[in-house]
């Protein structure tokens, strides 16, 4: 009977798993009401990001994959940035200040850089934990895509065009 009742659990998870992805990868969802908090201390709210295709990228500099990534973040920003397309890099709030600032400057990113202090934006954006996390919001304010881990940017850059394609 345990047997039963742990195989109808392990089925139950992986249904909701599925489901869960699907949900996260199909159809669209509204982004969350946030406030960035930039490095240079100003504001930028998910509601100026309306008419943008944007990308919000949850990391941390103590990821090696979000560092392995940020140099195709920075060409795909580049790249699609004067078709009104933006990018705000969000680092998590264990993430050390000066590092965030350090990395930036460093590394020169020519996008927002937002530092999440309380751990509030994580959280509205479906309690990020993962680094990378990366959304890509249309114009209309509405989350298309959630990757967990680095893009395929082949497949990103196909869905950008798209997406900045759209009225």
């Amino acid at each position: 009977m345990a047997i039963k009742t742990w195989i109808a659990g392990v089925a139950l998870a992986a249904v909701a798993g599925i489901g869960g992805f699907i949900y996260l990868n199909a159809g669209t969802s509204p982004a969350p009401a946030s406030t960035f908090v930039l490095l240079d201390g100003s504001q930028q709210t998910t509601a100026d990001l309306h008419g943008k295709v944007t990308l919000v990228n949850f990391w941390a500099t103590s990821c090696t994959t979000c560092v392995a990534e940020m140099p195709e973040i920075i060409a795909t920003y580049r790249k699609y940035q004067p078709q009104g397309f933006e990018t705000i890099a969000v680092a998590m709030s264990y993430d050390p200040p000066s590092y965030v600032v350090n990395f930036a400057q460093s590394r020169q990113l020519p996008f927002k850089v937002a530092i999440d202090n309380t751990g509030m934006v994580a959280k509205q954006w479906g309690d990020v934990q993962l680094t990378p996390s990366t959304f890509i919001v249309n114009k209309r304010g509405e989350i298309v895509k959630r990757y967990v881990g680095a893009p395929d940017f082949a497949e990103l850059h196909k869905l950008i065009e798209k997406l900045l394609a759209e009225a």
